[in-house]
């Protein structure tokens, strides 16, 4: 099994689920930026405000890997 954690995702699992949450609304609001970014293209705030919708679409990985690597094996 090597590097298989299956308590750190069992743990995690719950957290990354009300992640995916904020992963689905970060995804709309990146449709909504980008849209926004490509009509106007002075409005710097969209950029900023697509950049964090990614990190909210990352958030679900990142907190499975963060409690994956905090259950020693």
């Amino acid at each position: 099994m090597g590097d298989c954690r299956p308590l750190g995702f069992l743990l995690g699992l719950p957290f990354a689920l009300v992640a995916l949450i904020f992963s689905l609304v970060g995804a709309v609001v990146w449709v909504l930026g980008s849209v926004l970014s490509c009509l106007c293209p002075c409005c710097i705030c969209c950029t900023a405000l697509a950049n964090l919708a990614v990190d909210l679409i990352k958030l679900p990985v990142k907190i499975i890997r963060w409690f994956i690597d905090q259950i020693p094996c």
